[in-house]
Order: structure tokens, then sequence, then C-alpha cells
């Protein structure tokens, strides 16, 4: 069997628009490079580049540097999507596109259209707990149905929604978890059955939540991006080998998919993550098939791409 490719299916482009949109929407004092700078030195985080070519370059180098195949990456603001864009048409055989949606905002369907069919986008993210709805809400439904028209991937963040980096911009934290539970999503996904659904960070502490939902919905995954900070919210004691034990047997390895939830300089690509989840699943006793599969196989063939 060929070696399987190595896919990050979760990271966030981060690029200037990014920075930009969060600037413009601050209090802070002083025009909106006063405010960046402020936050690169509260942060660390290193603003990228204006010249998006640039920003591209610098993760294109990271992936070498790591031998990573190809990053699964998403817009985090409504303003960044076309940036995404430009960068999966730049480098298609590196790059896979998410666009950030709000199925609240005017149109929102014709604008995953757009996305998904005239910029060669491969799918949604989609945030319950930051826009105020719920999956299972009918307004949902006419983005979903694009989607699904063009086979598109949706990922649903589901639990906790905590973003440093608006945190550092003085943006209030609005986001209500109550909204993002897991279970919303089953009867979504009975009346999808044509979408593959993606549940981010195990389900960021609705992990039991997450686990049910899998295991009703042969057409529900999840991945393992982040820090899984997360896990500190749960009422047993649990470590993250104990997360992907219960994960892979809930969902079997064909359902879960590696991420990292990488997206900013000077950090880069986050291959301690790769490391250390590698370590775990072998650890667990997963075979080389199972190991390749979780770390490029199943996101490659959602994306359908070939393998």
């Amino acid at each position: 069997m060929a070696k399987l490719p190595l896919i990050d299916a979760h990271c966030h482009w981060f690029s200037a628009p990014f920075f930009k949109a969060l600037a413009e929407e601050s209090h802070m004092e002083g025009a909106l490079e006063q405010r960046m700078a402020k936050v690169q030195e509260s942060s660390g985080v290193q603003m990228p580049d204006q010249d998006d070519s640039v920003h591209r370059k610098r993760w294109l180098t990271e992936m070498q540097k790591s031998k990573v195949d190809r990053l699964v990456i998403f817009s985090s603001h409504p303003t960044e999507s076309p940036t995404v864009a430009e960068t999966v048409a730049t480098a298609p055989d590196r790059f896979s596109g998410v666009a950030v949606i709000n199925p609240k905002m005017e149109n929102a369907a014709g604008g995953v259209q757009a996305l998904l069919v005239e910029r060669n986008l491969s799918g949604i993210l989609l945030f319950p707990a930051q826009h105020g709805y719920r999956i299972d809400d009918p307004l949902v439904t006419p983005v979903l149905e694009q989607v699904a028209a063009v086979g598109g991937l949706c990922y649903v963040h589901c639990g906790l929604f905590t973003v440093p980096l608006r945190d550092h911009f003085g943006l209030k934290r609005t986001a209500n978890p109550s909204l993002a539970n897991p279970l919303f999503l089953v009867p979504v996904a009975d009346r999808h059955p044509e979408i593959n659904f993606i549940i981010p960070h195990f389900g960021a502490g609705m992990f039991r939540e997450t686990l049910m939902a899998g295991m009703q919905c042969s057409n529900i995954h999840t991945d393992s991006s982040s820090s899984n900070g997360w896990i500190r919210t749960q009422p047993q004691s649990l470590t993250l080998k104990d997360v992907f034990e219960r994960a892979l047997d809930a969902f079997s390895p064909s359902r879960v998919v590696f991420g990292t939830d990488s997206g900013t300089f000077p950090r880069g690509w986050r291959e301690d993550r790769l490391n250390e989840q590698s370590l775990i699943v072998r650890d667990l006793g997963g075979s080389s098939d199972e190991h390749s599969q979780i770390f490029g196989g199943n996101i490659a063939r959602l994306l359908g791409l070939p393998v």
C-alpha cells in the first residue's frame, strides 16, 4: 500500500484581513495599526504580512520543514474568506479551504454557493455558540442544502468557544456554549446523510455528547485539534490518551481526523501536537494502516482527494 499523505485537517489561516477585522471591531485606543501593534506586544503573536503571498510562502516553508503534505485552512472571519480562496487557487496541491459562515447573515446560502462552487473551497465552518443559533435551527437549512449540493464538508464547532486573540483585542466573550451541543447535530446529520460533518476538538468539553453523536450517525466525524485544554472541565480524570481511546472506540479509526489548530507565528505549525498524538495512537495499538488513515487518509477521503 502506498504511503498516505500527512494532512492537518484543522488550521486557521489568520491572515492580515482577519487581524484587520478584529482591530476594526475593537474599542482599543489608536488607529488600526496601533491596535495591532499593541496586540502583537501583549500576545507575542507576530502580525502577518499585508501581502498574503508572503504569508503563504511562510506557511509553505513550515510545511516543507515538517513534511506536511496539505493543510486544511479556515477563514476565521467572513472578510478573510477571499484570501483563503486565493491561497487555495494559488497552491491547490497544498491547501484545501474552508470558509466560516454565519447562517444568520443575509443571503448566507448564496455566499456558500459562491465560495464552494465559484472559488473552489471544500467546505464551511459553523460557530453556533459565537453566532447565536442552534445547528438544528431551520435557518441553517438553506446553508446546508448548498453544502450538500456540491458535496462539501461541514465543520460544526461545539462546546467551549474561546479565541485568545479576541481577548487581546478587548472583545467581549459573548459565545453561548449551551447552543453548541453535539447532540443537536444528530437530527441534522440524519436529514443530510450526503454531508460529512466534523466536530472539532473532540467536542471541546462536550466529549460524552460527541461520542454519542458519533455512535448515532455514521456521517459525523471528529478531529483531534487544539491543546485539548477542555479536558480540565471533565468531571472524571482524563488524559489525552484516554480521549483518543474512547473516540477511536466510538467513532472507529475511520472517522477520527488529525488536526493541530495551528494558526499563528512565531509558533508556526504545531509539530509537537503531531508527535504527541502520533505516539498516543501507536501506544494504543493502532496499526500502521489505522495510523495513516487518522493522520491523512480519512480527511483525504472526505475531501475527495486521491489516496
